[in-house]
């Protein structure tokens, strides 16, 4: 076959040099979030090792997630830098609640097309979170697929690795009717719910202005000053608990319904104005299964610790106690 009709890897719509010059691109952003926590050895970029030497008995967390369909409204609407911090707090909050420290991050990117400003914006919105938190970005895959991926999208994984002392992981098997429940403040919907928000939106033809659709699309916040804060006044909590999709009563109630605990909650009114003007149409019930209604991170502590905790971050509340009624149930006050 004559080279003029052989057929290229760039004719399929794979770039493999455009691919590997952006790794280059992005190098400065990886490396800031190596300040702290250093690889091992990348090897070759096609694994990454992390040193836990410095774990007397280390036991080691995984957790893997995505943006959900948010991910449209995100990329209609410019947020590339949320998207990527929605990706991390999505995967490092899950490890968090374990009491673990998180010290990998790997995402999967996959893209009809490679755009560097693109990819890159949505990496420096990670390497931000990573960096807050200690994290480093250990490696990825930037997948270009067209055909598969259709035009305009983007399709976000991501994955994190923690480690923690054995002695340090915390266990859920130890709460106990009594124990008290405090709550840290959401941003908005973070990043699950939103195949019903979209569909709010688009049934209820509501119209948002720029300021308002920023505020609606801000980026799940990353709770890990919440954990520190309760290690360093001397708390271990019962458990703690990322609230995403499942709302209160399912992300708490995973922890102790089988075991025929239950809670009584008493949550504030959500005093977010674009949420609101979501929520106004939305089913009652359906909503509380389905949002954090702006209450996205929760510690179980003992009722002696309560004080102290809520000392722990900004705007602590307590929301309630556990009973042995063996159901979550969730009052708007």
């Amino acid at each position: 076959m004559s080279s003029s009709s052989a057929h290229t890897y760039k004719q399929a719509g794979v770039d493999i040099h455009e691919a590997a010059s952006l790794v280059d691109d992005i190098g400065v952003l990886v490396k800031r979030t190596q300040q702290k926590r250093k690889l091992a050895n990348p090897f070759g970029l096609f694994a990454a090792a992390y040193d836990l030497s410095g774990y007397k008995h280390p036991i080691i967390l995984t957790g893997c997630d995505g943006v959900g369909t948010k991910i449209e409204l995100l990329l209609k609407h410019d947020q590339l830098e949320a998207a990527g911090k929605d990706l991390v707090a999505m995967n490092v909050n899950d490890v968090l609640t374990t009491g673990a420290d998180p010290i990998m991050f790997l995402d999967y990117v996959g893209i009809p097309k490679i755009q560097k400003t693109q990819i890159t914006r949505i990496i420096a919105g990670m390497t931000e979170y990573l960096e807050a938190c200690n994290c480093i970005l250990a490696g990825g895959e930037t997948a270009e697929m067209p055909g598969m991926v259709p035009e305009g999208m983007v399709e976000l994984s991501g994955f994190a690795i923690g480690a923690c002392e054995k002695e340090d992981l915390l266990d859920p098997g130890t709460i106990a009717a009594g124990d008290v429940l405090i709550g840290w403040p959401s941003a908005g919907f973070h990043a699950n719910g939103f195949s019903l928000v979209r569909r709010i939106i688009e049934k209820e033809k509501l119209q948002f202005s720029e300021d308002e659709m920023r505020t609606l699309l801000l980026p799940t916040l990353l709770y890990h000053e919440q954990p520190a804060a309760l290690k360093a006044a001397g708390i271990r909590p019962r458990a703690m608990a990322h609230i995403t999709g499942g709302g209160l009563p399912e992300n708490l109630g995973r922890m102790f319904l089988k075991r025929g605990l239950g809670a009584n909650l008493r949550i504030p009114f959500w005093q977010n104005d674009v949420v609101q003007k979501v929520l106004r149409h939305a089913d009652p019930k359906d909503a509380i299964d389905t949002f954090n209604m702006g209450l996205g991170w929760v510690a179980i502590v003992s009722p002696a610790d309560a004080d102290k905790a809520l000392a722990c971050g900004q705007n602590a509340k307590i929301i309630g106690e556990m009973d042995t009624s063996a159901e979550v149930r969730v009052e708007i006050v």
